[in-house]
């Protein structure tokens, strides 16, 4: 009999891109026809966008609440961006890979830094526009921010695309299904690899090695 899930390894990947590259709307996807991945919701500070729910897109706090988490050492990653904290609790985390569950977090270069200090062995993956004209345009078409708001993102993104490198992986996002396709096939190739394979599939392996000798 094959081992349970929860008794296998479990993957921890980071998703990072700068504001306006479709990461969110990438994972989005890619959790829709994968069933077995989970997203960890994160803390924030900046205010609810229309459309978002508290405890599915975020978890929105206070300012005062979100530093007084940061005192207690309650997050795995936490970054201020735009003038907003964003966090990641380390305990949910944990249970998530405990309880055999591939999961994802989403987070910009500076919690990737955190979280890989702690996870050395995170899947890490990085999402590029395919030029600044589209990504300015992506940014504008959201309708939601002022021209002032719309340059700091595109001054910002140039900081964040500048750390690539650091990144296992990286998919430039210039069409959506390929983009997608291709993030797919990393969470796809991870779960072939060996120790995974083998951990899940201990006792088939064994059968197969003991019945070597009578096959024809």
């Amino acid at each position: 009999m094959e081992v349970e899930l929860n008794m296998v390894a479990a993957e921890l990947y980071i998703l990072s891109a700068p504001s306006g590259a479709g990461k969110t709307s990438l994972l989005k996807a890619l959790r829709d026809r994968d069933g077995a991945l989970r997203v960890s919701v994160s803390h924030t500070t900046r205010p609810m966008r229309p459309g978002e729910r508290d405890g599915v897109h975020y978890h929105f706090i206070g300012r005062e609440d979100f530093l007084c988490m940061v005192g207690e050492g309650v997050f795995l990653e936490h970054a201020e961006v735009f003038g907003s904290y964003y966090g990641t609790t380390e305990t949910e985390v944990r249970a998530q890979l405990a309880a055999g569950h591939d999961t994802v977090l989403e987070i910009d270069w500076q919690g990737a830094q955190q979280v890989r200090k702690l996870f050395p062995d995170a899947v890490s993956i990085f999402i590029l526009p395919p030029g600044p004209e589209v990504l300015r345009k992506r940014l504008s078409a959201r309708g939601q921010d002022s021209d002032e708001v719309i340059r700091r993102r595109m001054s910002q993104a140039v900081n964040e695309m500048s750390h690539y490198a650091e990144f296992d992986y990286l998919i430039i996002n210039e069409d959506f299904n390929t983009a997608l396709e291709a993030l797919a096939a990393i969470v796809t190739a991870q779960r072939q690899r060996l120790s995974r394979q083998a951990g899940c599939n201990t006792d088939r392996i064994r059968r197969l090695l003991l019945g070597a000798d009578d096959v024809n």
